[in-house]
């Protein structure tokens, strides 16, 4: 008899989604060079996104959300991974396009493969996660363009979700002075124990009026918004600042004029985790294990709590609710 395993699976029945853990098996798999066995995963706003009833994410059914995977390897024809090693998958097509993280077992392709990092626990690798390495990356980026501790206050939007609350612990660790916004009240306290020095309302780094060019406020800025926020970050850069913007939730439309680039130099630097290239990947990954590892603290408190496969279908709709703050484990 063949082996069966547990997998949460989205079906299209018409126009309606059937959502819910099933029994399935190897050849139920879809292609690729290395087979893992899953042992968490984590939930992000692009799975929630996947959950919807009218989703832009998943284009064919049936389907395995989960955009993050970390486990074991059980057979690799890639000479690359033997079986044993622990390794983490995360964006590419995972949870898309290719069957993700929320399954027992994965069969992915062997370019997406990523060594678990010496110092981290595949636990500790997702609650990283993709909000961890967007994170990571917007910082890496950011380094890169110049920004040091000493330019003064960086700010962190959406800081109680997945990515601005990684990017808030992780410039804290590296002796940054963060700025946090967030619209969360009751999230003032978690972020002042990931490290923030101040906290803002989000209203109010637009504030009453969206100015092409403002008061220079912020030597940079992780912005996983965008929308007006972005415009506004924009407008409050300090001379030759930068921010680094990986998200839409504000909107896709960003109403600035090329002022705040020709006449005070700053910097719009574009974030994609999705398909970052596994070069500059891996880089990113060993500092997520090194300098921008996050504490033992960091991690208990940025942890929310802790799923299983059969509970994410009550789970994945509060992030869109935005009824959340922290990063949910899904342990498999």
């Amino acid at each position: 008899m063949e082996k069966t395993f547990k997998a949460y699976r989205l079906e299209k029945d018409n126009q309606q989604i059937i959502r819910g853990v099933q029994e399935l098996t190897e050849r139920d798999l879809p292609e690729g060079e290395v087979l893992i066995r899953v042992r968490y995963s984590g939930v992000n706003y692009k799975d929630a996104m996947a959950n919807m009833s009218e989703s832009a994410i998943i284009k064919n059914y049936p389907a395995t959300p989960g955009i993050d995977l970390a486990g074991e390897v059980v057979e690799s024809v890639d000479d690359r991974f033997a079986e044993g090693d622990q390794v983490v998958v995360t964006s590419y097509d995972l949870g898309v396009s290719h069957d993700g993280g929320y399954s027992e077992y994965a069969r992915v392709k062997a370019e997406w493969v990523i060594p678990l990092p010496a110092g981290l626990t595949l636990e500790e690798a997702m609650i990283i996660g993709t909000a961890g390495f967007t994170a990571a990356l917007s910082i890496h980026q950011l380094e890169q363009q110049g920004l040091t501790q000493k330019q003064g206050k960086v700010l962190v939007t959406g800081a109680s979700g997945g990515v601005g609350s990684m990017a808030t612990a992780m410039l804290a660790n590296l002796g940054y002075q963060v700025e946090a916004s967030t619209g969360k009240q009751k999230a003032h306290a978690f972020l002042r124990e990931l490290g923030a020095e101040t906290i803002i309302d989000r209203e109010a780094v637009v504030g009453e009026k969206l100015r092409t060019l403002d008061r220079q406020t912020w030597s940079g800025a992780v912005d996983p918004v965008g929308g007006e926020t972005l415009a506004a970050i924009i407008s409050k850069l300090k001379y030759n600042g930068a921010v680094a913007v990986s998200g839409l939730t504000g909107g896709i439309k960003v109403p600035t004029s090329v002022y705040p680039f020709i006449l005070r130099g700053v910097h719009l630097i574009g974030i994609d985790s999705v398909f970052c290239p596994m070069e500059l990947r891996k880089k990113v990954w060993h500092r997520l294990s090194t300098d921008l590892k996050l504490t033992d603290q960091q991690f208990k408190v940025i942890k929310h709590r802790v799923i299983t496969l059969d509970q994410l279908e009550e789970t994945l709709p509060t992030l869109l609710a935005d009824q959340s703050f922290g990063r949910i484990l899904v342990k498999i």
